[in-house]
């Protein structure tokens, strides 16, 4: 239900955007970030996904998708729901984040602007002990105003603060827009 009402909303958003990345790219871009996160798993048995929702929750699910047709990891998934506009209010989770304990997690969020989403995130993951902790992202913007990177990133935009980025991932649209 969730997805229907995003996709209507971006697709009215998109009119009035421009398209920097058709979604060909958005997809050769999902599946090479997969191998990358395949090649840094390769030793691990299985892995954990955080889809930051809403759009990282897609991002997610798609890079999910890649990993189990080219890997056998066993891949578990988790979403992570948090205020983007007030990332300091609590952090909800779809699973209790003391199953992480010693194992190989990545953190995966559709577009990487000021960092504030992903610190916040990683401070709340990293209250259990992991193996590993890794961020994927399609779009890294460059504006960040905390110590936080990319592990995996489709593409790096550097544009201005003033300018929004919009990732659609409805088939039908599928792209990154810029408003």
């Amino acid at each position: 239900m969730n997805v229907q009402i995003k996709f209507s909303k971006t697709e009215v958003m998109i009119k009035d955007a421009t398209l920097i990345v058709n979604g060909l790219t958005v997809k050769h871009s999902t599946r090479r970030i997969a191998y990358q996160i395949y090649e840094a798993n390769f030793n691990f048995k299985s892995i954990y996904i955080i889809g930051v929702a809403k759009s990282g929750v897609l991002f997610a699910k798609s890079i999910i998708s890649v990993l189990s047709e080219i890997s056998d990891l066993k891949i578990h998934f988790i979403e992570l729901e948090i205020n983007k506009k007030n990332p300091h209010l609590p952090i909800k989770t779809s699973e209790d984040l003391k199953i992480l304990k010693n194992q190989s997690v990545v953190l995966v969020d559709d577009v990487l602007n000021t960092g504030s989403t992903l610190i916040y995130a990683v401070k709340q993951i990293l209250e259990v002990p992991l193996k590993q902790l890794k961020t994927a992202v399609l779009v890294n913007r460059n504006h960040k105003n905390y110590p936080i990177k990319a592990d995996f990133k489709g593409i790096s935009l550097s544009t201005s603060i003033n300018e929004h980025i919009d990732v659609n991932l409805n088939p039908k649209t599928e792209g990154i827009y810029l408003n």
